[in-house]
């Protein structure tokens, strides 16, 4: 048997060479992206960095910690409270302190500190001296020299500072140095005290229960600028690792089945003389599994080796890009290779089951048939399997537009719940090519020339083919167009909403830095300007006892709010929220106007508020909001200004602009902060192109080995060809013809189950009321899958058309098996 293994894979090495770099392939990916995924589980540790050198730190406490019934839950606070001045003096009778106040200068690019505060911290001075006179600073070097005056947004506004000296960076945050009296007035809370005593004495000095932390050692971290971003970034990391690898195990079983039921289906007649020969069909299905595990064992092997070195690059480029943190490195991991190797082998026997199914039920009388046209493409098995996937796929979206239609905006579920229906399709892919195909060819067959009538005719009598061929060009574009198209639609959904709750004439952000007070006053006085500042913080809720759920919050004034939103309120008056009460969304477990529930501010504290009015859960951004004393230490990020009736907008908006320019404050239009809805992509859209990505060369392996396969078993038709009067370059363009009609089915397909995906999206953002919402088609996206896979579908076809067009005609013709 090994032998006659041996000799099959020495004379159809062509045939299993695209099912080898397939494998290969696919084990490399999943090596890669599970070392990868094997370095998130055990992250190093990492050292403090802001208060690296501080021997006990007191802050306010950044969690919320609730005793539940199954344990202590926790979740973080956006708003920890400051240090009480009061117990900063107590701390300070204990040893000597250094009080640190943390602001934004510069639109949010870098952080004010007293200086002060600096031997705590890694920062040492490279040149000059520390700040001693107002209006002094020290800076990064590389941000100035010492001398310089350079210009400064800082809290109170646009101003000009002299450089007294320079530190070395610090790769966690951009600081900028501040005289300690220059820092009080800038922001005069208090959010951090480093204390030289003992840590039972601060903690005595603090007391428990006044909602501050004393940090000793490694705690230190959580002073740190957003101490959870690498933990963020590694679940990130592990999505999105975690879906490429799981659509690379799905793409590979289905290349490597199909590749070897082609080849099945093309050596019909040598298994028919081996049941001549008095083999068993137990014996020739034993044929195909070890030709099957024998190329398992090799692209396993090889495919692990190319995860050695492609995890590590892997790892590199996640830095660059910004997905990883960038400590993130592979460490020394076995099980993901083991993993891998098993995993492939067993894709590989996996894709020959049905193949060798179907080689075993081959009839000794197959042997003396001749006939070009396939039968029998869609055995029972797959008629079944591709029907029960399409019904769960379906029964899936109805299921989640029914009961859920805001689960279906989530990432987890449109990359993964698509997949049912686009492998369902492509198991029904031999019934849906023949009348594909024809509708296509309609005209074309019509014509006088014979191109359109051969191409249709060929295409359809090799079904098979065909359908090996537009398989998996129908994924890929599925694929595309469903994850990226759905994306692009769920942004604008967001994008749109947005625009529709704003009805500000003018706005100013300032989502890192905030919006500073001095742009504020200088705006209210600008006549015909209304102004309403609103603060983005946080809302705790504990829901059934046992979670604690946070949800995104704004602070607002009800009055000012209603001039420059239009909320959608579906029961309740927003101009009812008060400090005693919230305003939240359906997606709350408890959403009844005049209800009461207890939440946890952004700050921590515990209150009781009555529900005031209830919103639509839209596409997912409608949050609690709050009034401005229920957001205490979050900053205004937002600020929208009406024009009055009246007002001459123009006039405004040079007023507004005015007060901008001295404050360092930039104002958008209500166009123009539309505008900025749209842009930008994210991780997200970059960790979908790495998917496309390998979706794309697993189609090119797919094309290239089915077309030189069958490009092969075809040399006989292309001598009749020859023979009947056609030149060589009319049987070329005829194969290249036929592979971009069958790209084009394929295409056509895809984007068919394309459709069907982002309808249901657009069923769901209908379900969820949400106005505007329109699908987005990724045109580019979709356009270069299909023109890459026309592109190698024509030259994988031509190629071996043309080397076999050298050997003359007649010989052709007269050539058997």
């Amino acid at each position: 048997m090994l032998k006659l293994v041996l000799q099959g894979i020495r004379t159809r090495w062509v045939t299993l060479a695209g099912s080898f770099l397939a494998l290969a392939l696919g084990v490399g990916i999943i090596a890669t992206t599970g070392l990868a995924l094997a370095a998130t589980f055990d992250g190093p540790d990492q050292a403090p960095e802001r208060f690296a050198a501080a021997p006990v730190v007191v802050r306010g406490a950044d969690q919320v910690r609730v005793r539940t019934s199954i344990g202590v839950r926790t979740q973080k606070l956006t708003d920890p409270r400051p240090v009480p001045a009061e117990v900063a003096a107590r701390l300070a009778g204990l040893g000597h302190t250094a009080v640190d106040r943390s602001f934004t200068v510069s639109g949010g690019d870098a952080v004010g500190h007293p200086w002060p505060v600096a031997p705590a911290t890694p920062y040492r001075l490279l040149s000059g001296r520390a700040p001693a006179a107002s209006g002094e600073v020290v800076v990064a070097a590389g941000e100035g020299a010492v001398g310089d005056r350079i210009a400064l947004t800082t809290p109170a506004g646009r101003g000009r500072w002299t450089v007294t000296g320079t530190v070395r960076p610090a790769s966690f945050e951009h600081a900028v140095f501040f005289t300690e009296a220059d820092a009080a007035r800038l922001s005069p809370d208090i959010d951090a005290v480093v204390v030289h005593a003992a840590p039972a004495k601060v903690r005595a000095a603090v007391r428990a229960g006044s909602g501050l932390a004393v940090l000793t050692g490694d705690e230190r971290r959580r002073a740190d600028p957003d101490p959870d971003r690498d933990a963020q970034a590694l679940v990130s990391v592990n999505a999105l690792l975690g879906t490429a690898a799981g659509i690379t195990a799905f793409v590979s079983v289905f290349v490597v089945a199909s590749t070897f039921s082609f080849a099945v289906a093309q050596r019909r007649r040598e298994f028919g003389l081996l049941r001549m020969a008095g083999a068993t069909p137990g014996q020739v299905r034993r044929l195909v599994y070890a030709e099957a595990a024998l190329v398992g064992l090799l692209a396993s092997a090889a495919g692990c080796r190319l995860g050695l070195s492609g995890a590590p690059r892997l790892a590199s480029w996640m830095v660059q890009e910004g997905l990883a943190p960038r400590w993130f490195t592979i460490g020394e991991q076995n099980w993901p290779l083991h993993t891998a190797f098993w995993t492939g082998l067993a894709v590989a026997l996996a894709g020959a089951v049905a193949a060798a199914h179907r080689a075993g039920r081959v009839r000794p009388a197959e042997a003396l048939r001749d006939a070009a046209v396939d039968s029998g493409t869609m055995p029972p098995v797959r008629v079944a399997l591709g029907a029960a996937v399409l019904l769960t796929g379906a029964v899936l979206v109805v299921l989640g537009l029914v009961q859920d239609p805001a689960g279906l905006l989530k990432r987890k579920t449109y990359t993964t719940q698509p997949m049912l229906l686009i492998v369902g399709c492509a198991l029904f892919a031999p019934v849906l090519v023949r009348p594909a195909i024809r509708l296509l060819t309609w005209v074309p067959a019509r014509l006088p020339a014979a191109t359109g009538l051969l191409v249709r005719e060929n295409a359809s009598a090799g079904l098979r083919r065909t359908a090996a061929v537009a398989a998996p060009v129908l994924v890929t574009v599925a694929l595309a167009a469903s994850l990226m198209g759905t994306k692009a639609t769920i942004d604008a959904a967001k994008a749109a909403e947005a625009r529709g709750q704003v009805t500000a004439d003018f706005l100013a952000l300032g989502e890192h830095a905030g919006v500073s007070q001095a742009f504020m006053d200088r705006a209210r006085r600008v006549p015909g300007a209304r102004v309403s500042a609103s603060r983005a913080t946080s809302v705790t809720v504990l829901e059934e006892g046992t979670a604690l759920i946070r949800s995104d919050a704004r602070a607002v004034d009800p009055a000012d709010a209603a001039t420059v939103s239009a909320l959608p309120v579906v029961a309740g008056r927003l101009a009812d929220l008060d400090d005693r009460s919230i305003v939240v969304n359906e997606e709350w477990a408890e959403h009844r106007v005049g209800a009461r529930v207890r939440v946890w501010l952004g700050d921590g504290r515990e209150v009781t508020l009555r529900i005031a009015a209830v919103l639509a859960v839209g596409t997912g951004d409608n949050g609690v909001y709050l009034t401005p004393r229920n957001a205490a230490g979050a900053p205004v990020d937002r600020v929208g200004i009406a024009v009055r009736a009246g007002a001459d907008r123009q006039t405004v908006g040079r007023g507004l602009s005015e007060a901008g320019r001295a404050t360092g404050t930039e104002v958008l239009t209500r166009e123009e902060w539309a505008a900025t809805l749209v842009k930008g992509g994210g991780s997200t859209r970059t960790g979908l192109l790495m998917i496309l990505a390998i979706a794309l060369v697993y189609t090119g392996i797919a094309l290239a080995n089915t077309q030189v396969m069958a490009t092969a078993d075809r040399v006989r038709d292309f001598a009749v060809l020859r023979l009947a009067g056609a030149t060589k370059a009319q049987v070329l363009r005829l194969a290249g013809a036929e592979a971009l009609a069958v790209v084009a089915v394929g295409a056509g397909l895809g984007g068919a189950v394309a459709a069907v995906n982002l309808l249901g999206v657009r069923a769901a953002l209908g379900r969820l009321d949400v106005p505007g919402a329109a699908v987005v088609v990724p045109w580019e996206a979709v356009g270069s899958v299909v023109a890459v896979s026309a592109a190698l579908a024509v030259v994988f076809a031509a190629l071996p058309a043309a080397v076999a067009l050298r050997t003359r005609p007649v010989e052709l013709a007269g050539a058997r098996e």
